[in-house]
């Protein structure tokens, strides 16, 4: 437990360091603020271009809006921050096997398990933070400015789309234990996104495919229960872990 703790520090300092924490920390920040902001600039902005459409005979009605409409933005920026999560730890291991820094911990006796596991840590760590933060951040702008309790089933809506993003975290761990380069783990966490959007596309597997957590955001409006998405959240639950889980073997057996 003890070279787990120490190893996961050691990742910590790295990322202080350099920087990805206070990145990561304004980007998710950034994303919180502007979603009630473009909120409520959008009167404003239709009202500046209905002045360009009148001309082209083009009319623009008056826009009501409300704390809805912010969280419509949240649920339209998060997938960027969650891409930009990606790139930024894409090559967390791939840094340690060129360097073959890896390589001398092991030879003091860090066990490889503790390794993928730190960094599984680490990932879905900064993903948490970051995510809870945009939300925090966005929570409390919609209620200094509106209600947020128009928002229907709002928890579990949340809920479900950060677990989407723990998948996709995990899915990055395990590409990161299979492959050598950097290119080949956004290729590969990418490409099995997209064969499981593609395959949830199929009406009768579209409640099981753990992309379907990406429309928990219908939940605001009244789309939908709740209830629908439990059997696919525990699908994704179980995806995650059997994604680091597999992991640990894969990693051992990999010449470093």
């Amino acid at each position: 437990m003890r070279a787990f703790v120490a190893f996961l520090k050691k990742e910590m300092l790295e990322g202080m360091r350099n920087g990805k924490f206070l990145l990561l920390g304004i980007l998710f920040f950034a994303f919180g603020v502007m979603n009630p902001a473009i909120a409520k600039l959008t009167p404003w902005m239709l009202e500046i271009m209905s002045e360009e459409l009148a001309q082209s005979g083009m009319t623009v009605a008056e826009v009501a809006v409300d704390a809805l409409t912010s969280w419509a933005q949240f649920f339209k920026n998060i997938p960027m921050a969650l891409i930009v999560v990606a790139l930024v730890y894409g090559g967390s291991f791939v840094k340690e096997y060129e360097s073959g820094s890896l390589v001398l911990m092991l030879t003091k006796g860090l066990s490889r398990s503790k390794v993928v596991l730190a960094k599984a840590s680490l990932m879905l760590l900064v993903w948490s933070v970051g995510y809870w933060l945009c939300f925090g951040v966005t929570y409390a702008y919609n209620a200094y400015f509106w209600d947020n309790s128009i928002a229907q089933s709002l928890a579990p809506a949340v809920v479900y789309w950060w677990l989407f993003g723990v998948f996709v975290i995990s899915l990055m761990v395990l590409f990161s234990v299979l492959a050598r380069g950097y290119g080949a783990v956004l290729l590969g966490t990418g490409a099995t996104v997209l064969a499981i959007y593609l395959l949830s596309l199929l009406p009768k597997l579209t409640k099981y495919m753990p992309t379907s957590l990406m429309n928990s955001g219908s939940l605001l409006v009244g789309v939908g229960k709740s209830d629908e998405f439990i059997a696919v959240a525990v699908i994704t639950t179980v995806a995650s872990v059997a994604c680091i889980v597999i992991s640990i073997p894969i990693f051992n057996k990999k010449q470093i």
